[in-house]
């Protein structure tokens, strides 16, 4: 038996009629058995993960940019779903959850999942097939790159998009799931806490995308031509879907259907709630009036922020996170203004600084109460894990950035980041993909392609600023 003293497994006496072989050999420990309930739900909520990139995110995007972006913003959303899929399967999981190399990768033994089977992998989830376990965490990979696309939307080459993806996956996000999940991985040894991806998800989002954002520079006529979203509806039924596909990402993170994941459910949605009312509140006594932007902004900031402390924290707290997690995104929105960088879709805001204050504020309110996995944080006697949270709040911050910043000055100088001006003007659905959203009507329609939303790619004019101007003054776009 495990923990029983060496001196007292020679001192006990051994009965004379048992065999020497039976004598030395210890019983071997059962092994792992699948749970078909814990199995069910983790499928159930890798599915809801994938809700979240599309159509969540995709129409989320897609509402708040221009009429003439709207097929290139859902695109991306889209089509990286199949590029980090294959990613993750050849080299992506092997990197990231692989047998440890030095606390910062993971092995080439998994490529190709080689070895990874049907059997539980124990070491990250004793009750359902490792292929289980895969999977779930390719939806996580899947959505973190997509985040990013906010950044730069509406000004990005659609080719130099999918080699940073793949660039990014593989050398930013793979290493940091290795140092925050992987079994030796250095922060986890340090025993910072992160449940389902504050600081692998969105901080290293937030602040790629912040390089991204400086890298590409400004869309034309940034600051001096309103740039309202065109189609709030979209936005909204997107944010709804990210609402509840985050029950997966968060209560499904608990890897079990038991009382785990029910903890992490529940807190999920009252941040959610509280930051929507608190985002919702500041933008009314600030501006004048609420906005349905503004709301589904705020959620978004309050799943964010939730998201490192799910597994940790009971509800009494995740109202306290989620209330500061609206108000703080808010203002971190509106300092892009006076920083002059422009990151279309807030991003930086939302992810960056929410991820961040979520895993700070998993330092102050964690309670082994909750998760006897975890530890406690400050307001429960233990200062040292705020520590342990402000330096991956901090290693994150670096590696991500920097890291992002070289691979988008790579790309930039072999293959070029951003679309030629007069395509800029013509928009990423025409110049990008030869289609239109909304074609149907409209001159320009030729041939078979009509019925598809195919158009004739020709120069056009400069569009007229979009409608309702004077929601421009109150949009505070989220990532």
């Amino acid at each position: 038996m495990l923990g029983t003293p060496a001196a007292a497994q020679q001192a006990a006496p051994v009965p004379a009629t048992v065999p020497a072989a039976t004598q030395a050999a210890a019983p071997a420990p059962p092994p792992p058995k699948i749970d078909s309930g814990d199995t069910a739900w983790m499928l159930t909520s890798a599915a809801l993960v994938l809700m979240m990139t599309a159509p969540g995110l995709a129409l989320f995007y897609g509402g708040m940019v221009r009429r003439q972006n709207v097929l290139g913003t859902i695109m991306h959303s889209f089509i990286i779903m199949a590029v980090i899929s294959i990613q993750w399967v050849l080299w992506g999981y092997s990197l990231a959850f692989g047998p440890d190399v030095g606390g910062l990768i993971g092995s080439l033994s998994w490529l190709g999942l080689k070895g990874v089977g049907l059997e539980p992998y124990p070491d990250y989830a004793a009750t359902i097939p490792h292929q289980a376990f895969m999977i779930y965490q390719l939806m996580f990979a899947i959505i973190t790159p997509a985040l990013i696309t906010g950044a730069f939307a509406e000004r990005m080459k659609f080719g130099a998009f999918l080699v940073f993806t793949v660039l990014w996956a593989t050398f930013i996000y793979d290493p940091l799931a290795h140092w925050v999940w992987g079994v030796g991985g250095w922060l986890r040894n340090l025993g910072a806490l992160d449940f389902a991806g504050g600081t692998v998800v969105h901080i290293s989002s937030g602040v790629s995308a912040l390089a991204a954002a400086l890298v590409v520079g400004k869309r034309r006529g940034y600051g001096i031509e309103p740039m309202p979203p065109h189609n709030l509806p979209l936005t909204v039924t997107g944010a709804a879907m990210l609402w509840v596909g985050w029950f997966g990402f968060n209560a499904g993170s608990a890897l079990s259907s038991g009382a785990l994941a029910t903890s992490a459910f529940v807190v999920t949605h009252i941040a959610t709630a509280a930051a929507t009312l608190s985002w919702m509140l500041t933008e009314w006594l600030g501006r004048g009036k609420p906005t349905v932007l503004g709301a589904a902004s705020g959620a978004v900031a309050g799943l964010v922020a939730i998201t490192p402390a799910s597994g940790f924290v009971g509800p009494l707290p995740a109202v306290v996170i989620g209330g500061v997690a609206g108000f703080l995104c808010y203002n971190a929105c509106n300092v892009k203004t006076k920083l002059g960088y422009d990151d279309s879709l807030d991003v930086v805001g939302v992810h960056g600084i929410g991820g961040t204050w979520g895993a700070l504020a998993t330092g102050l309110f964690a309670s082994k109460a909750v998760n006897d996995a975890g530890n406690n944080g400050l307001f429960f006697g233990n200062p040292s894990l705020l520590g342990a949270q402000f330096i991956a709040v901090l290693a994150t911050w670096i590696f991500a950035f920097i890291g992002a910043l070289i691979l988008l000055k790579l790309v930039d100088a072999v293959i070029g980041l951003r679309v030629h001006e007069e395509d800029e003007v013509t928009g990423l659905d025409l110049s990008q993909h030869n289609e239109n959203a909304y074609a149907l009507g409209m001159v320009g329609v030729t041939g078979i392609g009509a019925g598809l939303g195919h158009v004739e790619h020709r120069p056009a004019p400069a569009p007229q600023p979009a409608e309702m101007p004077g929601l421009a003054a109150s949009r505070r776009p989220p990532a």
